[in-house]
């Protein structure tokens, strides 16, 4: 049975529709993608999903059970605005929220300590907020999000604002919650994470539900476009091959833009006529180019 499903639901604001009809599910141990740019709806659904506002139509659904106080429990939120108080200490107010969602105090603590252990930074659990790094205030969300062991993780750009090291980090801890069968929902203007992380994704555009699916069979509905290419030495005459629209010298080689798929084939045939090919690769659409399709590149951040 579905961790969550959300069947047909709508939230309105006086005359504006925030989420139009947005329905899907997430399994147990899946991170599932919610994309969209800003005032799309995301961060309506997932306050809905939280049961801090209500849907005005549709139905929202954990382990097939609607909405009840004991799922505060088991539920875990790290927002956009970060919302740890800075002139508290770490230990003081995640422990606090720990048993806000149902923890002992002993069991929080015991919690906390192996979080903090596990990002490497023990000497936290004394610590005011205000005096750690915005990277490692951060953590300590991300922290106050999972120190209580949920079931249903909801994330809203939770990578946001850390460097490559701490990303690779949150990104590992997050797999390994998955693993565990943590049911995640997550949010993010990075399409590149979401590729990592995500097999299924819902993009919202103007409160509606534009695409939807399985990421690699969404793929297959969109045509390849560019050509990467290698060669040991110079290669001329791509540009006017029949079916090729740009070329773009790299450092290594070309980047081709391509209008029919044919056009591959004489891109390799030009290059084996002229030197030795090292690399040949039809690319697939990234995340990003389908997202900038479908919402348009003047509203994605």
């Amino acid at each position: 049975m579905e961790a969550l499903k959300l069947d047909g639901v709508v939230k309105q604001f006086g005359e504006k529709t925030a989420v139009n009809k947005i329905s899907l599910s997430v399994e147990p141990g899946e991170i599932y993608g919610l994309l969209g740019a800003n005032g799309a709806g995301k961060t309506t659904t997932m306050r809905m999903v939280l049961g801090l506002i209500y849907p005005d139509d549709g139905k929202i659904l954990y382990s097939g059970k609607p909405f009840n106080s004991e799922l505060q429990q088991i539920m875990g939120y790290l927002p956009e605005e970060r919302g740890l108080y800075p002139k508290v200490k770490v230990s003081d107010q995640i422990i606090y929220l720990a048993r806000l969602r149902g923890m002992s105090s002993s069991d929080a603590d015991k919690s906390l300590r192996y979080w903090l252990d596990r990002f490497d930074v023990p000497d936290y659990y004394n610590k005011k907020v205000e005096e750690l790094s915005k990277g490692n205030q951060q953590k300590m969300g991300f922290i106050a999000a999972v120190v209580h062991k949920p079931r249903l993780l909801i994330l809203d750009e939770a990578f946001s604002g850390l460097d490559p090291v701490n990303v690779e980090l949150l990104k590992d801890t997050v797999r390994e919650l998955r693993d565990q069968g943590t049911s995640i929902l997550f949010s993010t203007h990075r399409m590149e994470h979401v590729e990592e992380l995500c097999r299924h994704i819902t993009i919202m555009d103007r409160s509606n539900t534009v695409v939807q699916g399985d990421i690699r069979e969404i793929k297959k509905g969109y045509p390849r476009e560019e050509v990467l290419l290698r060669t040991s030495s110079e290669v001329s005459g791509l540009e006017t091959l029949p079916g090729v629209t740009g070329v773009q010298r790299q450092e290594r080689g070309y980047l081709l833009t391509i209008s029919e798929i044919a056009a591959a084939q004489r891109i390799l045939q030009q290059a084996v006529g002229q030197s030795e090919v090292e690399h040949f690769e039809i690319k697939e659409p990234t995340l990003n180019q389908i997202f900038i399709k479908v919402v348009g590149g003047d509203s994605h951040e």
